[in-house]
């Protein structure tokens, strides 16, 4: 681009004309909406002529239903992008030139544009207050402009809101306005002071005295009329994805409440924040496939933490007797709605109770946040009612399977083969390939139950219910039920047919500990030769099968429990999960500022 002219006539709408020269004489002459404007006014349309010479590019004029021309390019998105960079490096150095620093280093603020609407709300139409009192200097991005001859309106956003910015050519001092229309474009953040006004149409203004571009915006904002729609660009440039949708700025927003309101809630029953290492020699107090990562200096590998428990545990043993820790969770496993690679949760511990006293912690926590992200306790989730009013339901995980089924776990003793038969004469014809395979596939009673459950009766649970009472075999680290043989205390709690947290009565027993920590090493070893063994088939080969990755055992932690350690509770909470729930979002990477994507292509 060799040349770029800009003017204005003020009996006429503004116009933009842009001289491309290249090599060939192919010219097409178009009328078009401004580009990258987010703000019209019906009064006054804006039209912009573009005249380019090129070989690569066509340009035509289509009108549409309202009569308005638009324009149709086969140019290529990122060669406009491209083309638009140019332009405002350009007006980057017409900036230096000037001697302004587009790029500076602070700006004094004495409002944000969310207290200005809330201090002048009395303003009437056409008021203006003049005092040196309301003298007031905001700063944040523009996201809207017009300009009409000797007027322009500015719309800026801050943190709080927006406010609109009425610029008047006889009101700033010297060629600021000429700069004003010529150099600042949707994107930039500036900053501004003058008094505050109503416009006679009613909206409350900042009538600008002086501005300053603050930063320079190179790249053009998603169009307004579209905004950024494409879902796995608006994950990769999630902060483009806040500037054009200002409401996923919201949902980080209750989260952070969220979050807050969850530290408030445990430290008010006495829990103490703790912090436990990423870094860790074993991933324990979990099921799941670790990251694994080498320590140069020590020579050894280390893993990322799956879980927090093992280190709150050993925090008990040492003294404490009430501590929790928000932390990240790192798990090298699939990627769905439901879950991504790393995720928060908060983890706390209370010595001297069991799982009972964890029921009502869970409670209380949830309902707590309710309150503070929506005011009531009655919400909506995805088109369903969600009703958080406490108690929530208790019931056992026999009780439910046997509600939705009709199969009687109890009544079908300890032997494997039969109760494969019975669940499967009872579901097989509601049930798929795959779900026949995991049912065929239990090595125990309780891994059956546990799998029956998981496929029939977890989906179903959509109001907030305790599943109590966990079959031993899949509960390493709870205690066995003092009257059930068989069952541990344990809970989970389900919300909209998703698990939301889960607490034990904690395993203090060292001697019983070991030998389920051992027991669970060693089924995970066979399923490993297994799958290493298939892998090696032909069709197999090269494929990482789930359950390829080595577990260890963590003595430091057997150890400790030999010294001693409390009666007590624990629970595990979703907090990821629990953000979709308060802000009815439909996948965690919704809630997740920066989720982990597959390499673009």
């Amino acid at each position: 681009m060799d040349a770029l002219k800009l003017w204005s006539l003020s009996s006429q709408p503004l116009k933009h004309l842009f001289r491309c020269a290249s090599s060939t004489t192919t010219t097409t002459t178009t009328t078009l909406r401004r580009p990258y404007s987010y703000s019209y006014s019906s009064s006054s349309y804006s039209r912009v002529v573009l005249r380019c010479c090129s070989s690569t590019t066509t340009t035509t004029t289509t009108t549409n239903a309202g009569g308005r021309n638009r324009r149709v390019s086969t140019s290529s998105s990122t060669s406009d992008r491209d083309a638009v960079r140019a332009i405002r490096l350009k007006k980057v150095e017409e900036l230096r030139s000037k001697g302004l620093e587009p790029y500076a280093y602070g700006w004094e603020r004495t409002h944000t544009a969310n207290q200005l609407q809330d201090i002048y709300k009395h303003l009437a139409d056409g008021e203006e207050s003049k005092s040196e009192k309301d003298a007031v200097s905001v700063a944040g991005r523009i996201v809207a402009r017009r300009a009409f001859g000797k007027l322009a309106f500015l719309t800026l956003r801050d943190d709080s809101g927006t406010i609109q910015l009425y610029c008047e050519k006889e009101r700033l001092a010297n060629d600021q306005f000429d700069q004003l229309k010529a150099l600042v474009d949707i994107g930039d953040i500036v900053g501004v002071s003058g008094s505050i006004k109503r416009t006679e149409k009613g909206e409350l203004s900042v009538y600008v005295d002086s501005f300053a571009i603050l930063t320079k915006s190179l790249l053009p904002l998603p169009d307004k009329y579209h905004g950024l729609t494409d879902v796995d660009k608006r994950y990769r440039q999630r902060y483009v994805d806040m500037i054009a949708n200002p409401e996923v700025a919201d949902v980080f927003r209750k989260r952070a409440k969220i979050v807050s309101e969850i530290r408030r809630a445990v430290e008010s029953f006495g829990f103490i924040e703790v912090e436990t290492p990423v870094l860790q020699g074993a991933a324990g107090g979990a099921e799941a496939r670790p990251f694994v990562t080498y320590h140069n200096s020590l020579g050894r590998d280390l893993y990322l933490r799956i879980a927090t428990e093992l280190h709150l545990k050993r925090m008990l043993v040492g003294g404490f007797e009430k501590v929790y820790e928000i932390g990240r969770i790192f798990r090298n496993e699939g990627i769905s709605t439901r879950h991504n690679p790393e995720f928060t949760t908060i983890e706390m511990y209370e010595a001297y109770s069991d799982y009972e006293s964890m029921i009502n912690m869970a409670e209380e926590i949830v309902t707590r946040c309710a309150l503070a992200v929506h005011g009531n306790l009655t919400i909506d989730y995805q088109g369903v009612e969600i009703h958080l009013e406490r108690p929530w339901r208790r019931e056992s995980m026999h009780n439910l399977v046997k509600e939705s089924t009709g199969i009687d776990f109890d009544e079908l003793g300890n032997d494997l083969k039969v109760a494969k038969e019975v669940t499967l004469e009872n579901l097989g014809g509601d049930l798929d390939y795959k779900d026949k395979s995991s049912l065929q596939a239990c090595t125990s009673i309780g891994h059956l139950l546990n799998e029956v459950f998981e496929i029939v009766v977890e989906p179903k649970l959509l109001q907030p219910t305790f599943v109590l009472d966990y079959p031993i075999e899949i509960s390493p680290l709870a205690k066995p039920h003092r009257r059930i043989a068989g069952l541990t205390e344990r809970f989970e709690l389900f919300i909209c047919g998703r698990e939301l947290a889960n607490a034990f009565s904690e395993l203090t027993d060292p001697t019983d500990q070991r030998g389920r920590l051992e027991e669970q090493v060693r089924q995970h070893n066979e399923k490993r030769a297994a799958a290493i063994s298939n892998s090696e088939s032909a069709e197999d080969k090269g494929k990482e099968n789930d359950e390829s990755y080595e577990v260890t055992l963590d003595d430091d932690f057997l150890t400790a429990l030999e010294y001693g350690m409390p009666p007590a509770s624990g629970m595990g909470l979703g907090i990821d999960r629990l953000v979709m729930l308060l802000t009815n979002s439909a996948s965690i990477r919704d809630v997740i500022a920066f989720p982990v994507l597959k390499v673009q292509q």
